[in-house]
């Protein structure tokens, strides 16, 4: 159906092709939301469509980018090789089958979903809650993009198979520039600016171009998918119908999916949850008016969360996914086709040389981005964020939840490798009570810090969820291995601990200096950004220089169809914490 791709091909390659397209993908992300606050602010209007937005993002992680792409790539990839199915089906056949299944399950979440949504608006006619009116509005209006994302994901996981890494890596692009462009060209048409006052014109005005945005997220997964069609072509592979939805093949598949999309579920779960408490916890606005108490059996309480938390809370997570995201991902990525091969071997002391080495590589970036972002929180957020419509005081609040987000880096960082350590022994079980007791802690630490911290507590729940998670699984698997060499690994993470304090140290004297700038203009937030960063980075490197803590020089890509296996199997695991 296609020519294998050459040997000489190499996984490092299709490698930095990704991340080229996913550093594109999130400073496009970036931008995307820099130019959506200037415009919406923080508010009603930017809060609901934020959290409608996340419904079908939802469902691309379970099903497009999950569970069931995740178990196809692996048989496709099979049947692929030996021309058929187990069950004696060819290639085509499974996929046209698979495909269909596909569609008929979107389809049923499709409209079933639009019809809670139609019975959740009749229950809310009437009651003048204006925010609740909007999230329902703009969900019923985007489910259909769970059909386009999904879908596309799927083409994406068959280009995978045929070794066409850079379509479906460039495709997530395309709604970035779409939101961008819509934003901008509409802000124009309808004459909005982003100094605009709050009047009752200005945030009906955001409303239609927040609609015209939600059209324009369907738009862009018809994009998402067109752009992948020719490369489709050009590796061979034709669409079929002659596959059957319900066939062994495809029963299968879902065999393997099942348990995966348990696992990816919990796994999202935090997300969701987070959001739904930012939501629930959060200000309304009734008949145009605030509300601020709720009534608990008969008391009224105080709503902890202003207007617009859920909004804040997603831009400061944005600053945390930066490092996470070019880096400790990246990482993993790559060393998880090498733990797979080293976790076959008699005693598996490959296994833990490599398991410490990628832990000490995600701590050697985790640990200064932990402390080098709680430092330059403030600046950053004010000079990316505090325009337009978002305001000092949301700008500020921001920051709060960012610091937070960002002292968890190396506790993410590091869970990016341990949780593949796992699956490299093909254990699933272990990460997912992890991730179950995650939610719980999460929630019980999450909740009560509300009426102190405001939305920043929600922060600091996922901070000490994740701190936590990362050291019991990485306490759980030194037992089970019998040993990775902790007392080793401690010293090379003293060094790094050291480096860090001294970077931290020369990074707080230089803000005390007399030639620091401390004005509060763009200008300013710029310098104070740049030189911060500057001290940081040539003080840590130093550092770990003087320590002899030169860590990535140790990590040898490793090359061959065998680890581009490996690679393909990295989808049938989790892509996000």
């Amino acid at each position: 159906m296609s020519e294998p791709a050459p040997k000489s091909q190499s996984f490092l390659g299709h490698a930095k092709l990704i991340g080229a397209f996913t550093l594109l993908s999130r400073v496009m992300g970036l931008a995307r939301d820099v130019v959506a606050s200037h415009i919406f602010g923080v508010g009603i209007v930017a809060t609901a469509f934020s959290v409608a937005f996340t419904i079908p993002n939802l469902f691309r992680r379970l099903l497009g980018e999950g569970a069931l792409a995740s178990a196809f790539i692996p048989l496709y990839a099979q049947a692929e090789k030996r021309g058929k199915t187990e069950s004696g089906e060819t290639a085509a056949e499974f996929v046209a089958g698979s495909f269909k299944l596909l569609l008929l399950i979107l389809g049923a979440i499709t409209i079933t979903g639009e019809i809670i949504l139609a019975a959740l608006l009749y229950l809310q006619r009437g009651s003048g809650r204006t925010d609740r009116l909007l999230l329902l509005q703009f969900t019923a209006v985007m489910l259909p993009y769970v059909m386009l994302v999904c879908g596309g994901a799927f083409l994406s996981a068959i280009l995978q198979v045929h070794r066409r890494f850079g379509p479906p890596a460039f495709a997530p692009v395309l709604l970035n520039v779409c939101h961008i462009a819509v934003v901008i060209a509409g802000a124009w048409w309808l004459g909005l600016h982003g100094r605009d006052e709050q009047t009752d014109r200005v945030i009906a005005l955001q409303t239609t171009l927040a609609f015209w945005l939600a059209i324009a997220v369907l738009v862009a997964g018809v994009l998402q998918i067109a752009v992948l069609l020719p490369a489709l072509g050009q590796s061979g592979f034709r669409f079929s119908l002659a596959g059957r939805a319900w066939s062994p093949a495809t029963k299968a598949m879902l065999r393997l999916a099942t348990p995966l999309a348990f696992s990816a579920m919990v796994l999202q779960a935090s997300v969701v949850i987070d959001e739904l408490i930012g939501w629930a916890f959060m200000q309304g606005l009734q008949h145009d008016q605030i509300v601020t108490h709720f009534s608990f059996f008969g008391q009224m309480i105080r709503y902890p969360l202003e207007i617009g938390a859920p909004r804040r809370l997603d831009l400061a997570q944005l600053l945390y996914q930066f490092p996470l995201g070019i880096f400790a991902t990246a990482l993993a990525t790559a060393i998880f086709p090498k733990l797979s091969a080293d976790a076959l071997e008699p005693g598996r002391e490959n296994f833990k040389l490599t398991l410490r080495q990628g832990i000490e590589a995600a701590l050697w970036e985790g640990l200064p981005a932990s402390l080098g972002l709680m430092l330059v929180a403030r600046p950053i957020t004010k000079l990316l964020f505090q325009h337009g419509q978002l305001d000092a005081h949301a700008a500020e609040l921001i920051a709060r939840s960012a610091v937070f987000f960002a002292a968890g880096i190396w506790a993410f960082s590091i869970l990016q490798v341990i949780n593949r350590a796992y699956y490299a022994l093909h254990d699933t079980r272990t990460p997912l009570l992890a991730s179950l007791m995650n939610i719980f802690l999460n929630i019980a630490v999450e909740l009560p810090l509300l009426w102190w911290l405001g939305e920043a507590g929600i922060a600091l729940g996922t901070l000490v969820s994740f701190s936590v998670q990362a050291i019991v699984m990485l306490w759980l698997l030194d037992r089970r291995l019998g040993g990775i060499g902790m007392g080793e690994l401690m010293k090379s993470i003293g060094k790094m601990m050291l480096a860090t304090a001294v970077m931290a140290a020369a990074v707080w004297g230089v803000t005390r200096s007399p030639f620091f700038p401390v004005g509060e203009t763009r200008f300013d937030w710029a310098l104070q950004l740049v030189i911060e960063v500057g001290v940081a980075v040539l003080v840590y490197f130093a550092m770990c220089s003087a320590l002899g803590v030169n860590l990535l020089s140790q990590l040898r890509p490793v090359r061959g169809d065998r680890v581009l296996q490996y690679t393909l199997s990295r989808y049938t695991v989790d892509r996000d914490i």
